[in-house]
């Protein structure tokens, strides 16, 4: 019996998704599709994984399969920049393949932070000789930048929105307008980044949550901010609009703008990409927000590494109340569904719903 094909929003994670946690994670699950082929005269995974890992080869810096597969995590290597970015795409670019087109339906793509590359590749903006270089120089030009990031919650326990929270980040941001910005909307939590100085100032004056927040994000510059002018500067050099195309699949960019396939300006989207998502805050909540309700996927589909994504897209769906959904625990009854509305790559049992095979 044919299967129900359903509609989906693919959702691609960001820095500090591939950890100890994940290490051979990617060459697992390639190795368990190893026949799958992309489409009608296309390459398999593994193929991919070699012209990315080739890619690795020419800018003599570690290939994917090699960190990979690595015997032991070590932060030293797995998460220099350029080799946890490159981890990040080949991770969610490969479980993008995976997706089983007999099943769904892929009717939009966005990302959180640097998964927006993510989502450019898999959209087929670039070629995976493009995607993967670009991906490797911009982490590289934006880790050299100067400040910090933390994050801090502006949900409760139970993922709604708290106001004393959400007052207490506002009067950081009033305090340093200069210094510290809004960097990413991440669902139930507000990213922050700005000077060394002004981070610091910030950190020690919020309330103490959990014992955990506001948490430092170690090894992070000050992402998406005017302190990342000049890494922008840099990258809208080194890729001309020229190395642009549209996207065959529908872009939900950072700011909740959608990207039609097939008629786009490449201009524009090279200075969105390079420019505007470089140095501006992030909006994932609205990404997901505008691609739920201009989209109305049947599922959201998180890929790896890693399921991180799941508790932020959630938060993102209580905040506008969709389909009734109010709080954690309402979420967490609706996910006990056979097929679950939001569906992570990270979790095998969910893999195997979205790629029809058992990993």
């Amino acid at each position: 019996m044919a299967v129900e094909r359903k509609t989906a929003l693919v959702v691609c994670p960001g820095r500090g998704t591939y950890n100890k946690p994940e290490l051979g994670s990617i060459g697992g699950s390639v190795s368990a599709q190893t026949s799958q082929k992309i489409g009608d005269n296309k390459p398999t995974l593994t193929d991919v994984m070699h012209k990315i890992d080739d890619v690795r080869k020419q800018l003599r810096l570690p290939t994917v399969s090699e960190l990979d597969q690595a015997p032991l995590f070590k932060t030293s290597l797995h998460q220099k920049p350029e080799n946890a970015a490159a981890l990040i795409y080949a991770g969610g670019y490969l479980d993008y393949l995976a997706i089983d087109a007999s099943r769904f339906d892929v009717v939009g793509i966005t990302g959180n932070s640097m998964g927006w590359y993510t989502a450019m590749a898999s959209a087929a903006c670039w070629d995976i000789e493009t995607s993967t270089k670009l991906v490797t120089n911009m982490a590289q030009l934006t880790a050299g930048g100067e400040g910090a990031q933390f994050i801090y919650p502006i949900v409760d326990a139970d993922w709604r929105p708290h106001q004393g929270y959400i007052d207490a980040v506002n009067q950081q941001l009033e305090r340093f307008p200069k210094e510290l910005k809004m960097s990413i909307r991440y669902g139930g939590y507000a990213v922050l980044a700005g000077s060394e100085e002004a981070c610091t100032a910030a950190v020690r004056a919020l309330p103490r949550v959990d014992d955990r927040f506001p948490m430092i994000l170690p090894g992070h510059a000050a992402f998406h901010t005017h302190f990342m002018s000049q890494a922008s500067e840099q990258a809208l050099e080194l890729w001309p609009a020229a190395a642009f195309r549209a996207p065959q699949v529908p872009l939900i960019d950072g700011r909740g703008h959608i990207w039609s396939p097939h008629i786009v300006d490449k201009s524009a989207l090279q200075q969105y990409t390079l420019g505007h998502q470089v140095t501006q805050t992030y909006d994932f909540t609205k990404a997901i927000q505008t691609a739920v309700k201009e989209l109305v996927p049947d599922h959201i589909i998180l890929l790896g590494p890693g399921a991180g994504l799941g508790g932020a897209v959630a938060q993102a769906l209580i905040e506008m109340n969709w389909q009734g959904l109010n709080s954690k625990a309402e979420f967490t009854a609706r996910q006990q569904a056979h097929a679950p509305y939001v569906l992570a790559m990270g979790l095998p049992e969910q893999r195997a719903l979205v790629t029809g095979s058992q990993t």
